[in-house]
């Protein structure tokens, strides 16, 4: 069997590049139980993430970029200031050893298939996994926004309805904290914990607004602060007021997933369209060309 040109070349590479993961594989294997913590839901294939974890310390990476200060906040707003070093590695450690794997195997396709467009097809595949994995963070914080604000009306219902019938603060967002299990309850619940071990109301309310990032439940935070300074009675008030105003925000917000739903939906109609033009206009060409 003769090798053309782009056989050899492509063979090389392979076989190099194919040595530098075995080589951080087994530099790096001690170093395995670093992601021993996480869960295989969150983060697939964690068992060979030391891979690309020693190719950054290798690298010596600073993690002091543009993109990685954007990242910093995104992963501490997800998992606290306390990990947020930890997960700001296993996020690079598991974006770099996907992509390096997976364009690995572009190579290794093209030994099996002989074929440049497979090896081509892998080599996009490994950067948009590259791409993909560094941006699940924010994607997560997307998620856990949407979230929050669909309980936000809800909760701010509560409270207005529990501190009305006397019910003081405290006692209101604790009841209302453990009727959920969602990530705008959990906060809450931090929240009741910062509390028992001595944080003030008004520290623990701006503590929560700040872990929430959500415009909203931030002025919502503010006025709870204010309504504490003020008395209870102030913020029975303007928990009433928020409520009318947060369940007014919800209404529009719904419209506005209606019309982006609506808006989506004519991309595959359009596509039908396009594929019905093509079914009718081919075979009358067809037919003049004869």
């Amino acid at each position: 069997m003769l090798f053309t040109t782009l056989d050899i070349v492509m063979i090389s590479i392979g076989g190099c590049l194919t040595a530098i993961w075995m080589f951080f594989y087994i530099k790096g294997y001690k170093k395995a139980s670093f992601f021993d913590p996480l869960t295989e839901k969150e983060y697939p294939l964690k068992e060979i993430y030391f891979v690309g974890f020693e190719i950054m310390e290798t690298l010596k990476y600073q993690y002091k970029s543009k993109s990685d200060r954007k990242l910093r906040k995104e992963v501490e707003v997800l998992y606290g200031p306390k990990y947020t070093e930890y997960y700001m590695r296993v996020i690079y450690a598991q974006k770099v050893t996907m992509a390096f794997t997976l364009l690995v195997l572009a190579f290794a396709m093209y030994g099996l298939a002989n074929s440049a467009a497979a090896a081509g097809i892998m080599i996009v595949f490994a950067g948009l996994a590259y791409y993909y994995f560094g941006t699940v963070a924010e994607n997560r914080i997307k998620k856990r926004s949407d979230e929050m604000l669909s309980d936000f009306s809800e909760v701010i219902s509560k409270l207005a309805l529990l501190t009305n019938a006397g019910m003081i603060f405290r006692e209101a967002w604790e009841d209302v904290a453990q009727t959920g299990t969602r990530a705008l309850y959990v906060e809450m619940q931090k929240s009741i914990d910062e509390m028992n071990n001595g944080v003030s109301e008004v520290d623990a309310i701006f503590n929560f607004g700040s872990r929430c990032i959500i415009p909203e439940i931030k002025k919502f935070s503010s006025t709870v602060i204010q309504g504490l300074i003020k008395g209870n009675s102030e913020l029975t008030k303007m928990l009433q007021e928020q409520s009318a105003e947060v369940w007014g925000l919800k209404k529009q917000r719904v419209k506005r997933q209606g019309e982006l739903a609506a808006s989506k939906l004519m991309i595959p109609i359009m596509l039908m369209f396009v594929g019905i033009l093509i079914m009718i206009i081919i075979p009358i060409f067809t037919n003049l060309g004869a």
